[in-house]
């Protein structure tokens, strides 16, 4: 037997991204979960950020951001720059972060991520009480550290953590499964 619910955000689980955008007075960093890979040619993917964040204004400004994957090494931050403006907080000062120019746009990387994802935005689509930001992947930067003798991704090198929305918790992923 089933229960049938109100419709809400089901899909799980989500991605957790630190997301970065260049702007004046200083740069900023927010946590998403609402990210997907959306086409392979060119390589695209989508955001979706409230339009009364504080990044929301710098993304249209800037018209690029960049991805960056965490390792649950930074879930102190990750839960830090999803719940603090950065209005009135410097995330990067105050998380321990370095922000380094990436190659590709304007907004910086995130150095202390694994993964970093530069973006350029192409279309902004208000859907409600998200705004989603569908962007072509410029560039895509990995840490040596976390890849194995083949260039693959080492998932015991690089412990990734995700978000399930239904309870508003972050787990860990597990083994591999095939």
């Amino acid at each position: 037997m089933k229960k049938e619910l109100k419709p809400l955000n089901a899909v799980v689980p989500c991605p957790v991204v630190l997301l970065s955008v260049a702007g004046e007075p200083k740069p900023n960093i927010t946590t998403l979960s609402w990210v997907a890979n959306v086409c392979s040619e060119p390589p695209t993917v989508v955001v979706g950020v409230r339009p009364a964040r504080h990044s929301h204004d710098m993304m249209v400004q800037t018209g690029d951001f960049v991805v960056n994957i965490p390792s649950t090494e930074l879930i102190q931050a990750v839960v830090f720059c999803g719940s603090k403006s950065g209005k009135t907080h410097d995330k990067f000062a105050e998380c321990g972060l370095t922000a380094v120019p990436a190659t590709k746009v304007s907004s910086p990387i995130i150095k202390e991520c694994p993964i970093n994802i530069e973006c350029k935005t192409k279309q902004v689509l208000s859907i409600g009480s998200h705004d989603l930001f569908i962007a072509e992947v410029l560039a895509v930067h990995i840490d040596d550290s976390v890849l194995d003798a083949k260039g693959r991704i080492d998932l015991s090198k690089m412990p990734l953590f995700t978000y399930l929305p239904l309870l508003g918790e972050y787990w860990k992923l597990g083994k591999k499964i095939q």
